[in-house]
């Protein structure tokens, strides 16, 4: 039995203990409140536009929501916009600048991140110079090999252009090694990384019987515009069925030149997935990629990768494992084939968007000190993705 003496000291020595977790808990607290922001995340890729981008800004932004910020994206469904030449389907935002700062100052965002080279990332990256405000930038996409693709514009003349829209940036953000090793070369210096995520709750193996087709199914998943290189998956010898999932400018052409794949359209959540994870190979041909998102996806339902040798795929796709990458796409196929669907689940399980959106945050640069809005009338609306 405790001595009164030893009862006495046991019951200091609990109530400090209690005392302690308390401190801690509210320091804790007071920490990650101190470290809420509000978030302006500016880009000219928005819904309804399916693709890459978008999606990763829109995982991003929720993923931030549930870390405490406060998040709100300026989108062209906003502004005043025009069809884009040869792409009706993306819409371009007309004069901004106006209506941009408006929304700047009343969100008075306490870090700004432009996502996009387009007419609305050049406003926000304007009105921030002219104010001195710091702010961060992304490199999605390989624009001048994108631009090139559609018009005879010098590689050079493009990469210019884009270094001096990112010079601006405390830190511009880049998915891959590969891609950060080739804008080192020309000339970026202020490269961080930003890994992408994947849903693993939502892509995950499932029964092939979904797809009642020929076997082996090679997939493409992605938008039907040119610079996707759709022909060269569509033109691979392949001894079973192929199936286009996505949508774009090229269906049409695409449709009349190669009738023999099955053509679904876009599919989105449940049913992108479970035609994904049906598939027996995803075929990945775009050349301008900085990344690929849905090389991910595919891998998360078990379905290994065929893709060229190129940034993107190189950084994402092990080859022999998760994947092939062979100069010739029908070859990386076939070898594709034959891996093992838990090594790709496997390399999916080690990408989540907490992960990613953690590395995105730690990028962030405040752009300036203010006060919260004052009032009801001044808060902002985070938006969602619908």
């Amino acid at each position: 039995m405790l001595r009164t003496h030893d009862k006495s000291l046991s019951q200091k020595l609990i109530f400090r203990n209690a005392i302690g977790r308390y401190v801690h808990a509210t320091v804790m607290i007071l920490v990650e409140h101190s470290l809420r922001m509000r978030i302006m995340i500016v880009t000219d890729a928005w819904f309804p536009q399916t693709n890459g981008v978008v999606n990763t800004l829109a995982q991003t932004a929720a993923s931030l929501v549930r870390f405490g910020h406060e998040v709100m994206i300026a989108a062209p469904r906003e502004f005043r916009t025009l069809p884009c030449p040869s792409y009706p389907e993306i819409r371009v935002v007309v004069r901004p600048m106006a209506a941009l700062a408006r929304k700047l100052q009343l969100f008075r965002p306490q870090a700004v991140h432009i996502a996009t080279e387009g007419p609305l990332g050049f406003a926000a990256r304007r009105y921030c110079l002219r104010h001195g405000w710091r702010f961060t930038t992304s490199y999605h996409t390989q624009f001048p090999q994108y631009l090139k693709s559609r018009w005879p514009i010098p590689l050079w003349l493009t990469y210019a252009a884009l270094r001096r829209f990112h010079a601006a940036a405390q830190r511009c953000m880049v998915s891959t090694q590969s891609v950060e090793s080739e804008l080192h070369k020309r000339g970026f210096t202020n490269l961080v990384r930003w890994q992408r995520g994947v849903d693993t709750e939502l892509f995950w193996p499932r029964g092939k019987e979904f797809l009642q087709l020929p076997r082996p199914i090679a997939a493409y998943v992605g938008r039907l515009a040119v610079e996707k290189n759709v022909d060269a998956f569509l033109q691979m010898p392949w001894r079973g069925s192929k199936i286009v999932i996505g949508d774009g400018p090229e269906r049409a052409r695409l449709e009349a030149r190669y009738p023999e794949p099955v053509y679904t359209g876009f599919r989105y959540g449940e049913d992108l997935a479970a035609h994904l994870a049906a598939a027996d190979v995803l075929v990945f041909p775009s050349l301008t990629d900085t990344f690929g998102l849905v090389n991910l996806e595919a891998m998360a339902c078990g379905v290994p990768v065929a893709a060229f040798p190129i940034t993107g795929p190189i950084d994402v796709v092990e080859d022999g494992v998760t994947g092939a990458l062979d100069p010739d796409l029908g070859k990386a196929a076939e070898r594709a084939l034959r891996l093992d669907p838990r090594a790709c689940r496997a390399r999916a399980l080690q990408s989540s968007w907490t992960a990613c959106t953690r590395e995105f945050e730690a990028n962030l640069i405040t752009c300036r000190p203010g006060p919260p809005p004052r009032g009801a009338a001044e808060r902002s609306v985070i938006e969602r993705a619908a």
